[in-house]
């Protein structure tokens, strides 16, 4: 099992609280959430260690964490949710806010919007900007990120095909440094589109010409292999930050049987083309593939409207087995858009907080889930542009 260490005092045990309480404060005001680098010890934290290649179990002492659900390609959504968390500046220089802030991005920010390798830009520029002040930036990988590896490109949007032609384009004016293209490409990719916009033409014969050259573009960068692919493949399917896991879908009692890190290796060897034998990589299929796989479970996030006593009895054994075998509290996952926002279910021991933000699939306010000593709290802008937050406590 990998180890290393980034930067960050034990939580105490959680408790996972039912009652709730509406504060609204601010955005000038001493607001606890964006004050993320407040220690209650008053001290220096303990570093965050991570075990696991990708990072599986990740021991953070201390920290705020702040967990982003679903953005499907919005790249201006995802930036609201990001100021709401209170990591991301506001003057559009896009730098870190946070200070010692454990952020978590819960997968699917690929498919339905134009602006997929923008997002992805900026998550890993925030990461290494956020290590460098003790705190952290982690995704997991949903189904639409292992669909589009693939190559199930059903969902992706016009613009999405185009900027991966474009990015294709500013890689190779990089001779393929990856690392200097990718970091690069957040702040190069409001031009492309902006040039785009220039050249639209939506009747022209060349369209069907550009959109084939986009999704050979897209090939090439998430084929198995490709450089894209191998991004997404520095992420976990599954990840366990101090008491608390985090997945895309849901995590049932058979996968962790099966090994959690066990899954995230495989899936990460496969998006990377690789194999034992050399030959072709092993398909994941426990964690990728089937209703009840990690990325596309359903069974904690339905709306619990429409079952019976039973029914709801039975998911919560499933959920409660399933935290007591990874010694874990409580479950975050995305995946299913709620319509009543960022919500816990079975005892608040899962929280899901795909509310649905980008404009390809339900365009409404963003919400981000914070966690503060094992206490959970929904934070929301209150209005359109947010001069004003609220908080829903679980205390």
């Amino acid at each position: 099992m990998a180890s290393s260490c980034l930067n960050s005092l034990i939580l105490p045990p959680c408790s996972l609280p039912r009652r709730v309480t509406e504060t609204c404060a601010s955005l000038s005001s001493s607001y606890p959430a964006l004050n993320p680098t407040s220690s209650s010890t008053g001290g220096a934290l303990k570093p965050i260690v991570i075990n696991g290649d990708p990072p599986t179990f990740v021991s953070a002492p201390g920290r705020r964490i702040v967990a982003v659900g679903d953005v499907h390609g919005d790249l201006d959504q995802a930036r609201c949710a990001l100021e709401i968390a209170g990591v991301l500046s506001s003057d559009g220089q896009d730098l870190w806010t946070g200070g010692e802030t454990v952020l978590i991005q819960l997968g699917d920010v690929l498919d339905r919007g134009g602006e997929e390798i923008a997002i992805l830009s900026l998550l890993r520029s925030l990461d290494i900007q956020a290590k460098a002040q003790g705190g952290a930036v982690f995704q997991v990988n949903g189904n639409h990120e292992t669909m589009n590896v693939e190559g199930d490109f059903r969902y992706v949007d016009s613009g999405a095909f185009d900027e991966c032609s474009d990015f294709l384009a500013y890689l190779e004016d990089h001779q393929y440094n990856w690392e200097n293209a990718f970091l690069g490409w957040i702040g190069e990719s409001k031009r492309c589109r902006e040039d785009r916009k220039l050249s639209q033409n939506h009747w022209g014969p060349w369209n069907l010409v550009k959109r084939q050259k986009g999704v050979i573009a897209r090939s090439i960068l998430l084929r198995p292999g490709g450089p894209l692919a191998c991004e997404l493949a520095r992420h976990a399917v599954v990840l366990k930050i101090n008491d608390w896991v985090f997945c895309h879908g849901g995590l049932l009692p058979r996968h962790v049987a099966y090994g959690v890190e066990r899954m995230n290796y495989e899936v990460s060897q496969w998006m990377r083309g690789f194999s034992e034998d050399d030959t072709s990589p092993n398909f994941p299929f426990i964690a990728t593939k089937g209703f009840d796989s990690v990325v596309w479970n359903r069974l904690y996030s339905r709306d619990m409207l429409g079952l019976e006593g039973y029914q709801i009895n039975q998911i919560q054994s499933v959920l409660e087995e399933t935290l007591q075998l990874l010694g874990a509290k409580a479950m975050v996952v995305g995946h299913t858009p709620q319509s009543t926002g960022v919500n816990c279910k079975y005892n608040c021991s899962i929280w899901c907080i795909d509310v649905g933000m980008s404009s390809g699939v339900l365009n409404s306010r963003p919400e981000v889930l914070e966690i503060v000593e094992n206490k959970a709290r929904v934070i929301r802008s209150k209005r359109d542009r947010f001069s004003e937050l609220q908080a829903v406590d679980y205390t």
